[in-house]
C-alpha cells in the first residue's frame, strides 16, 4: 500500500486537479480514493494495473462529487426562489443535503422505469393510469414498478435503522 501511495499519489492529485479545476477538491478526492483502498485492499499485478484502478475509482468519485454539487445547487436555488426569505441553520442545511444525497443514491440504484414510476407517483403525484401512459406500459406494470420501489425503500430504511441502532449501542 505504501508503494502504491508513493508511486501514484502525485499523479492522482494532478489528474483530479485537471478534471475538477480545483486543488482542494482534488486533494480531498485523492485522499478518499486511498482511504477506500486502505479500507478494502486490493492486490495489483503491476503498478500500471494499480494506476488504472485508481483512475477508475477517481472517475467514479468525480461523478459522485458532481452529483452532490448539482443537488446542492438546485436546493439552494429552490431556497432563494421562495417568496419569503428562508433562514436555514448550517446544521439544518447539512441534514437536508445529506438526506437529498441519500434519496438520490437510492433512486439511482433503481432501474430506470422503476425510478421514473416512483418519481412520477411520489413527486409529480400522477395516477398509475397517467404513469402507465407516460411510460407506455400497462397499469399492472406500474403497480409492479411501485411495489419494487417501495420494497427498495423499506429495505434501505431497515438497513439505516440497523446501522443507527448498532452505532448507538
Amino acid at each position: 500500500m505504501v508503494l502504491i501511495f508513493s508511486e501514484h499519489h502525485n499523479w492522482l492529485q494532478k489528474l483530479l486537479r485537471r478534471r475538477l479545476g480545483n486543488a482542494t477538491d482534488a486533494a480531498d478526492l485523492a485522499q478518499d480514493v486511498f482511504l477506500r483502498l486502505l479500507i478494502k485492499p486490493r492486490y495489483f499485478d503491476s503498478l500500471a494495473g494499480a494506476r488504472a484502478y485508481l483512475g477508475a475509482m477517481a472517475q467514479g468519485m468525480c461523478i459522485d462529487l458532481y452529483r452532490r454539487k448539482e443537488i446542492e445547487r438546485v436546493w439552494l436555488e429552490t431556497l432563494t426562489a421562495q417568496p419569503m426569505p428562508v433562514a436555514v441553520s448550517a446544521e439544518h442545511c447539512a441534514i437536508v443535503l445529506e438526506t437529498l444525497f441519500q434519496v438520490d443514491a437510492m433512486l439511482r440504484a433503481l432501474p430506470e422505469k422503476v425510478r421514473a414510476a416512483f418519481v412520477m407517483s411520489q413527486i409529480r403525484r400522477l395516477t398509475y393510469a397517467e404513469i402507465a401512459t407516460e411510460l407506455a406500459v400497462s397499469e399492472h406494470m406500474v403497480k409492479k414498478y411501485m411495489a419494487r420501489a417501495m420494497l427498495h425503500c423499506l429495505i434501505l430504511k431497515v438497513e439505516h435503522l440497523d446501522a443507527f441502532n448498532s452505532a448507538s449501542a
